[in-house]
């Protein structure tokens, strides 16, 4: 298949665009927008939701693509929500906010869009012509050089056919508020007694009084970017987490917080004496899944041994990461344990050696415990180590509190059952519910906080005798997305919450005893239900964007995996496969799960003239709720690029 050259931008039959249709819109002014008002555009629907860092990913992917093209390009957020806090539409419009989303956001909680336009799966992007109809669908990361390739197509063509309208779109910037802080991210506590907090929204690092208000200075230009130096030319995108170097190794290394800078895809090294900052891993690219050029060569062109997963160590300077959203040390491993939202893994950065290493998880999302090297995560966004050496990490995307054991990396989860169940329910530990958490600090007395990030609250782990599942309580509410905890030094009454969409910091008093019970009630994310019959043709699309063919110069192109949860819903079709389709065979007594799809495709330039051909990898996992009935469809179509 690697010879196999799309010469043009691959097209749907000419299909109307259907309307869209919501709850509301943001960015555009107060005005709805309808498909007429964007004829004479290329307009590019991102049906995404707020929580899912694959969206994330793709909304940076289209930042330049939109800013090169804002006269002949509308691109429109469809936010189609996976939490029941994503369909707060104050919640939406402070996450329109805080990723700097400077396109119209069509609301859309009930899915109406959606469906209209058979998404699967978040992200999805579409692209419509500048006369209405539907010319491509595309699933998850890795397509900005087909969309940036399909505009260019659409523009030389609709300009020659008079069909194209030059001008200024839809989008209406909103009026931003000045605060002191802009969706906070965590914070630290610095000796002086002063705090060190990531302003996310400031990328920037800003240092706050003892009283969590006041400015003491900022550490960053306040432009996203990465570029080292100090405290006024530096540049972050976005930083998350922090932590403080043990004091031993501050000298030698000559940083003092090591920072978790997500969206540069990178570790950052200050040092608090003049606000220099140094980047200490990562190459400023994101990691991709099943990539070629994830390591890259050493000088004079040696390569590294092929990567095989967990125990994959490197020069921390020549592998790309992806999305790290927390760091914190861990005295057992000497080494910073990062937890890699980007690809739902724990990584390892040993300063002294210079070196990163795959710590646990497969790449997989979900949640599975065991080994290190079978145990899956779902964007790890929150770390802290206890007293006995545990590293604590809130799983957002499963609502789950796990921990690691350092002596050799397995995980145990306490809370959380999977991807697709969340609440707010306390109690034993085994049947309580988290919402979406992004934060996690182990107090001395073994239990543990969790910022409840999606319901607003702080909540409480406390183990149970003899190795039991424990209790989980409510100490508060009322809470404006907490996403940081950190616990002042010798103050075991307090812990300061960092409140994201309040843009601010909260001291919250901690109880002697157990906190309130609640029970909120339990959620599953929902999505329409696919009728399929028992034996299904599942057919992934993938086709190269103008003037690209597969590249198999490293092996097959394409990989397919297909599981099911239950799992005993799939009778035959699990597992990992080159071809991109084969015949699934489902069980009728189980009656319903969902199908876990994961597609990969790997496309390079095609003309033999290019010395060193540029390479794309396309990627996309799904999750397609079915139903087995009598007579249902035969067939199951995802697109990831056609």
């Amino acid at each position: 298949m690697g010879d196999v050259t799309s010469t043009s931008a691959p097209r749907l039959p000419r299909v109307r665009a259907s309307e869209l249709v919501g709850r509301g819109w943001l960015n555009t002014g107060g005005k709805d927008v309808t498909l007429a008002d964007l004829r004479g555009k290329v307009v590019v629907l991102d049906f995404w939701t707020f929580c899912c860092i694959n969206c994330l990913h793709v909304l940076d992917e289209l930042r330049e693509i939109e800013e090169r093209h804002r006269d002949v390009l509308v691109i429109v957020g469809v936010h189609s929500p996976k939490f029941v806090h994503e369909a707060d539409p104050v919640a939406l419009a402070a996450a329109v906010e805080r990723y700097e989303v400077h396109h119209p956001v069509l609301d859309d909680p009930d899915l109406v869009t959606w469906q209209a336009f058979t998404a699967r799966a978040w992200p999805t992007l579409v692209v419509i012509d500048p006369e209405g109809y539907v010319v491509a669908q595309m699933a998850g990361e890795g397509h900005a050089h087909a969309v940036e390739t399909l505009v260019a197509e659409l523009v030389a063509e609709h300009e020659a056919k008079g069909t194209l309208h030059r001008g200024d779109g839809p989008y209406v910037a909103p009026t931003p508020q000045p605060t002191t802080l802009r969706f906070p991210a965590k914070a630290v506590a610095l000796p002086g007694g002063t705090f060190l907090v990531a302003d996310a929204g400031h990328h920037a690092l800003t240092e706050v009084a003892a009283d969590g208000e006041t400015l003491v200075r900022r550490i960053g230009s306040g432009e996203r970017g990465l570029v080292d130096g100090g405290p006024d030319e530096a540049r972050f995108s976005e930083p998350n987490g922090l932590c403080l170097v043990p004091d031993e190794l501050r000298e030698r290394l000559g940083y003092d917080v090591l920072v978790a800078d997500t969206v540069n895809h990178a570790l950052r090294g200050v040092r608090l004496a003049d606000g220099h900052v140094t980047t200490v891993a990562g190459t400023g690219e994101q990691y991709m899944v099943g990539a070629v050029d994830n390591v890259l060569p050493l000088e004079g062109g040696a390569t590294h041994p092929a990567e095989q997963g967990v125990g994959d160590r490197w020069p921390a300077h020549q592998v790309k990461l992806s999305s790290p959203w927390d760091v914190t040390w861990s005295q057992p491993l000497a080494a910073f344990v990062v937890a890699m939202a980007g690809h739902h893994t724990l990584w390892a950065f040993d300063p002294s050696a210079g070196t990163v290493a795959h710590l646990a998880g497969t790449m997989n999302e979900g949640l599975v415990d065991g080994a290190p090297g079978q145990s899956w995560f779902a964007q790890p966004s929150g770390l802290s180590v206890a007293a006995d050496g545990r590293v604590w990490l809130a799983d957002a995307e499963t609502s789950a509190l796990r921990w690691l054991d350092p002596a050799d990396a397995s995980v145990t989860s306490v809370v959380g059952t999977g991807l697709f169940d969340f609440g707010h329910r306390d109690g034993a530990a085994d049947q309580a519910l988290l919402q979406h958490p992004l934060g996690v600090a182990a107090l001395p007395d073994g239990s543990v906080l969790v910022a409840d990030t999606y319901n607003g609250a702080l909540r409480r782990w406390v183990p149970g005798p003899d190795g039991g599942p424990g209790e989980v309580s409510t100490l508060a509410t009322d809470l404006a997305e907490p996403s940081g905890l950190v616990l002042p030094a010798g103050d075991t009454d307090h812990v300061i919450v960092v409140e994201s969409a309040a843009h601010r910091l909260t001291r919250v008093p901690l109880p002697a005893g157990a906190g309130t019970q609640v029970d909120g009630g339990a959620h599953r994310t929902q999505r329409p239900v696919t009728e399929i019959g028992a034996d299904v043709a599942l057919e992934v699309v993938f086709h190269p964007a103008a003037g690209q063919k597969l590249d198999d110069r490293w092996g097959p192109s394409t990989s397919l995996r297909v599981s099911a949860t239950p799992p005993g819903l799939l009778l035959d079709g699990a597992g990992d496969d080159v071809a991109l389709g084969r015949t699934l065979r489902l069980d009728p007594t189980v009656g319903e799960g969902v199908l876990h799809v994961t597609a990969r495709a790997a496309s390079c330039d095609a003309d033999p003239a290019i010395e060193h051909p540029a390479c794309h990898l396309a990627a996309q996992d799904w999750g397609v709720p079915v139903r087995v009935v009598a007579g249902g469809d035969g067939a199951l179509v995802l697109p990831l690029h056609g």
